[in-house]
């Protein structure tokens, strides 16, 4: 794990692969191809918390899912990338096309398909459970599992780092609420 030099004053974007990620990386698939996934609801308020925070939120996944489309919108994520194949390739797109250097982005990436962007980004982050080369290339390892409250704590890693995470708490603990 390499340790990340400061990388919450400029942080303005921040990504995340799905499957092994947001989930525990299994893809029930049923009789008639319809697909479905389980999805950690603590990691989507956590997310919720980014967009709310202002950062510019995106998905990038290999595979294409109507219900990681509608996951998204659930979590007021609009940029969402699927059939990612090569995911630097879009990774490079997002930094041509917003102006945004490789120090102000983030990504969360559980296997060798994500390395490209990881060991770009400005901070790398990876669930415990990922693949042995991502964990020893990346910034953050969380205790928890892909889909099991991992992706919660890089949300309330990168707001605590930007000071934002007190804010949060603060508006759940005002007895106004």
């Amino acid at each position: 794990m390499r340790k990340p030099p400061n990388p919450f004053p400029n942080l303005k974007w921040i990504g995340f692969d799905v499957d092994g990620v947001m989930t525990d990386g299994g893809i029930i698939i049923n009789d008639q191809g319809v697909e479905s996934k389980r999805f950690n609801s603590r990691d989507g308020f956590g997310i919720k918390q980014l967009v709310k925070a202002g950062l510019r939120v995106a998905i990038i996944t290999g595979r294409i899912s109507g219900v990681v489309e509608h996951r998204a919108k659930e979590m007021g994520v609009t940029e969402v990338h699927q059939k990612a194949l090569n995911k630097l390739d879009v990774y490079d797109q997002v930094l041509r096309s917003s102006g945004l250097r490789p120090e102000e982005t983030a990504f969360a990436g559980d296997d060798i398909v994500d390395l490209p962007i990881l060991i770009r980004c400005g901070l790398a982050m990876a669930p415990s459970d990922a693949d042995p080369e991502v964990l020893s290339r990346v910034h953050l390892v969380t205790q928890a599992k892909g889909g099991h409250g991992a992706v919660r704590e890089m949300v309330e890693y990168v707001l605590t780092g930007l000071g934002l995470w007190p804010d949060v708490l603060a508006h759940y603990l005002d007895p106004k609420f």
